[in-house]
């Protein structure tokens, strides 16, 4: 989704440098709308409640494969815990999400400093730009990139891809994530990816993943962008 009218057309064209954000765990902790939900389908699934371990793997890879990897759905399962989720996710447990301290600083400053921001997330678009209008971010970005709601375009790196083409002047391009998925995603298309280390991802996970830099809060990403460079495409 390329949004319009809150840039100059020389930035809006991607002047400047193209730094791609992550949603859940990275711009806005989701956690509690998200296991609600999950819960929500589990129970209309006969599931045993589910495990905090459980929970916590779901923050952040796409929908369907977390279902499968943590609870071991397959098939028709599969889409009956998606269905179920999203049912309770769009009735407004969505909203229940805050954005991280810094966050709104961190983007003010690279925009300022004319960089292009993009998110990319695995989670439906639809969704994306609706939290990110609730919490009040999404006028810093210049366009929304997230997962068709059929699933069919769901991975980091489909997304990232999305991102991409729609901006195909911005310069060293990076995304900003806080899982491993946003990790070799990014690595799919040749960037370097900053470990959002305030997110939910376990210590070492980031790292381990091949991050260029992991940093303990949004303040710190300016200085990790400088000294990593980026991608020329």
């Amino acid at each position: 989704m390329k949004l319009h009218g809150t840039r100059s057309d020389a930035v809006a064209e991607g002047a400047g440098r193209l730094v791609l954000f992550d949603l859940d765990g990275t711009l806005v902790d989701s956690t509690p709308g998200i296991w609600a939900s999950i819960r929500v389908a589990a129970a209309q699934l006969g599931l045993p409640e589910p495990t905090e371990g459980q929970l916590r793997s779901m923050v952040g890879p796409p929908l369907q494969d977390g279902f499968a990897g943590a609870f071991g759905l397959t098939g028709e399962d599969v889409g009956r815990a998606v269905a179920a989720y999203r049912a309770h996710y769009a009735a407004g447990a969505m909203f229940d999400a805050h954005v991280y301290p810094g966050i709104p600083e961190l983007l003010a400053g690279l925009r300022a400093g004319g960089a292009v921001l993009a998110v990319a997330t695995s989670k439906p678009e639809p969704f994306a730009v609706r939290i990110l209008e609730h919490a009040g971010l999404l006028a810093a970005f210049d366009s929304v990139h997230g997962a068709t709601m059929d699933g069919a375009v769901r991975h980091k790196d489909q997304v990232v891809a999305a991102a991409l083409a729609a901006h195909p002047d911005g310069a060293d391009p990076v995304l900003v994530g806080d899982r491993s998925h946003d990790v070799l995603g990014a690595r799919a298309h040749g960037l370097p990816c900053i470990g959002a280390g305030w997110g939910p991802a376990p210590p070492g996970e980031l790292a381990a993943a091949g991050a260029a830099a992991v940093v303990g809060t949004p303040a710190g990403v300016p200085a990790a962008l400088a000294a990593i460079g980026g991608a020329r495409r």
